[in-house]
C-alpha cells in the first residue's frame, strides 16, 4: 500500500494513494458508509500503531464523481469516519502538489459531506473553502462530573462540535493531560444528557476556547479518537465562526486568527451561505514528511493495529 504522510500545522495526515479497498460506485457518502461498515480493519491498520499514531487522520483517495474534481477523498481516524477534515484537506492538496498532480490555482475535492475548493498558493500554503457551517444550539449547559456546569454552543463545521469558554485550567501545552480529561468528561456528559447534533448525530468533538496574545483565540480540541488536535482544527474553527456570525460578533470577510494548543495558526474568514449558515475559508500550511509503502505480513499479530477495537 503506497502512502504519503504530511502534517498541517502539526497535525498528521496519511494519504492512501493505492492499495485501498474497492468501494464500488455511488455518492461519496455511500462509499464512505461502505468503508466504515465493511473495512474498519483496513482503516485501523493504516493509522493505528505500529504503522501510525493516535492523532493521525487517513485520507483515502477515490475516483471523483464530477469531471471538474481532482479527487474524491474519504477521511477517517482511529474512531471511524470523519465527514470532513480541514487539516487533512490542506494536507491532501499539498500531497497532490508534491506528486505533480495539481499546481497553483483553484481545485475541487469531493468529500462525503459535499464538495470543497482548494486554492493552492505555494508548495506549502493552501486555503480551503469549507462546506456550509452553522450553529444548532446556543448556550447549552451540561453537568460534568468533577467540573460542574459547563455551557457552550453545539455547531456543525463538517463535523459536530461542542464549543465552550468554560476552562478547567489555562490553555497551555503543559496542561494537555488535564485538558484531555476535561473534554472527555464533557463529551460523555453531553451524550449521557441526551445532547446530539442534527438527526441524533454524536457530538464527537469538544473545543475549549480561550484568549490568546497575538491571535483572536486559542483552542484545545478533542477529536473522536480521544487524541487532541495539534492544529487549530479547520472544521472546528468553521463551527466557531458560525457561532460568532450568529451572535453578530464577526462580520463577513473579517479575518479571524485561531491558534492551537501547540501554537500553530489558521487564518479564516467567511461569507454568508445559501441556507442561513456561513461558508468559511481556512488558510494554513502543510509539509510532506514521508513517502512509504506499508506492508501487512502474514502472521503479524498486530497487522490490524494496536488498540484497534
Amino acid at each position: 500500500m503506497r502512502v504519503i504522510d504530511s502534517h498541517t500545522e502539526g497535525e498528521p495526515t496519511r494519504v492512501i494513494l493505492s492499495g485501498g479497498p474497492e468501494l464500488g460506485k455511488g455518492s461519496m457518502a455511500e462509499r464512505a458508509a461502505r468503508l466504515a461498515r465493511d473495512h474498519g480493519d483496513f482503516c485501523k491498520s493504516v493509522i493505528c500503531e505500529p504503522r501510525g499514531a493516535e492523532a493521525m487522520v487517513g485520507a483515502l483517495l477515490v475516483p471523483p464523481l464530477r469531471p471538474d474534481s481532482v479527487a474524491g477523498v474519504i477521511y477517517f481516524n482511529a474512531a471511524g469516519n470523519l465527514g470532513m477534515c480541514g487539516h487533512a484537506t490542506i494536507g491532501t492538496a499539498i500531497t497532490l502538489a508534491h506528486l505533480g498532480q495539481i499546481g497553483p490555482g483553484r481545485h475541487r475535492l469531493e468529500t462525503p459531506v459535499g464538495g470543497v475548493t482548494v486554492d493552492l498558493h505555494s508548495d506549502h500554503d493552501a486555503s480551503i473553502t469549507n462546506v456550509e457551517s452553522y450553529r444548532l444550539h446556543k448556550a447549552v449547559t451540561v453537568a460534568v462530573p468533577g467540573l460542574g456546569p459547563v455551557t457552550g454552543d453545539i455547531a456543525w463545521g463538517g463535523n459536530w462540535f461542542f464549543i465552550t469558554r468554560d476552562l478547567p485550567c489555562a490553555l497551555e501545552p503543559g496542561h494537555i493531560r488535564q485538558l484531555t480529561d476535561a473534554t472527555l468528561r464533557t463529551r460523555q456528559a453531553l451524550q449521557d444528557q441526551g445532547w446530539t447534533g442534527k438527526g441524533g448525530a454524536w457530538i464527537d468533538h469538544v473545543i475549549l476556547l480561550g484568549p490568546c496574545d497575538g491571535a483572536d483565540a486559542r483552542n484545545f480540541v478533542l477529536c473522536p479518537s480521544g487524541a487532541y488536535d495539534r492544529s487549530p482544527c479547520g472544521t472546528g474553527t468553521s463551527a466557531l465562526l458560525a457561532c460568532l456570525a450568529a451572535d453578530g460578533k464577526l462580520k463577513p470577510g473579517t479575518p479571524w486568527v485561531q491558534k492551537s494548543i501547540i501554537g500553530s495558526t489558521y487564518t479564516l474568514h467567511y461569507e454568508m451561505g445559501e441556507n442561513g449558515g456561513i461558508i468559511p475559508t481556512i488558510c494554513g500550511r502543510a509539509w510532506v514528511t514521508a513517502e512509504a509503502r506499508l506492508h501487512f505480513a502474514p502472521g503479524d499479530p498486530y497487522a490490524a493495529g494496536i488498540g484497534a477495537a
